[in-house]
């Protein structure tokens, strides 16, 4: 009756691959609309407090949609980062659960830097209490703004590069998914580290995000047409029981 009510490992895996294509969607179309207003991401901002001002005032509506569909997509890797952790268990609790928190933080740090991006909306929409101030220095306070976004968006992402270092040793050790998926998976992480070091990532933002994009769509496309190997899984099932 147990192995009944139970889903098996490669449904698991499947709706695990499932979400994770889900998040794939909503953040390239969330980035997609954001590069619509000139806004390319980090180390991209317009120097010029007037030029940034302007990109963000005529394009209000893309900024808000753009906003609106990344914290879907974060709220996505949230429920991800669950479901990895529910597979990956049986392997490794403790470095799992270590993982799990790991993801957690900085999902919710990815979640209060997006609230930076969405505050200078606020500064520029003109309300009647900012007329203390003068156009350029609400210019000015909207890219700090957008600067503090990106730095927090920086550590955001040195938190998830020791996930992926993490979920790479889980890969390796499970025997259920192919040891090369984890070796992808490591040298992504070590890729992301490199934002804490923000003028050299600048440099190799392309190859970084291009390795990174590889790496996590390969995992995601095995976990939802290969799957696992449900023998494998079940057997570590058994010993973490036992």
């Amino acid at each position: 009756m147990k192995s009944v009510s139970q889903p098996s490992p490669r449904l698991r895996a499947r709706v695990t691959g499932s979400v994770y294509l889900l998040y794939f969607v909503l953040a390239i179309l969330g980035e997609f609309v954001i590069r619509q207003a000139g806004l390319n991401g980090i180390g991209s901002l317009p120097d010029d407090a007037a030029v940034t001002a302007n990109l963000i005032v005529s394009h209000e509506s893309a900024l808000r949609a753009g906003w609106a569909i990344a914290l879907a997509s974060t709220a996505c890797y949230g429920a991800l980062t669950a479901l990895l952790y529910d597979l990956f268990k049986p392997v490794n609790q403790r470095v799992a659960l270590v993982a799990l928190v790991l993801s957690i933080v900085a999902v919710a740090v990815q979640a209060f830097a997006s609230v930076f991006q969405l505050a200078p909306l606020v500064v520029l929409g003109g309300a009647p209490y900012l007329s203390t101030f003068t156009a350029e220095q609400l210019q000015s306070l909207a890219l700090l703004m957008l600067n503090v976004g990106t730095q927090a968006g920086s550590v955001q992402l040195g938190l998830f590069a020791l996930w992926m270092l993490l979920l790479a040793y889980l890969i390796y050790r499970s025997t259920f998914l192919p040891r090369p998926l984890a070796a992808i998976i490591a040298l992504a992480a070590v890729g992301w580290l490199l934002f804490l070091a923000p003028p050299l990532a600048t440099i190799l933002t392309g190859y970084i995000e291009a390795l990174g994009f590889i790496a996590e769509a390969a995992l995601m496309l095995w976990l939802l047409v290969m799957g696992v190997n449900a023998e494998r899984w079940l057997q570590l099932v058994s010993e973490a029981r036992a």
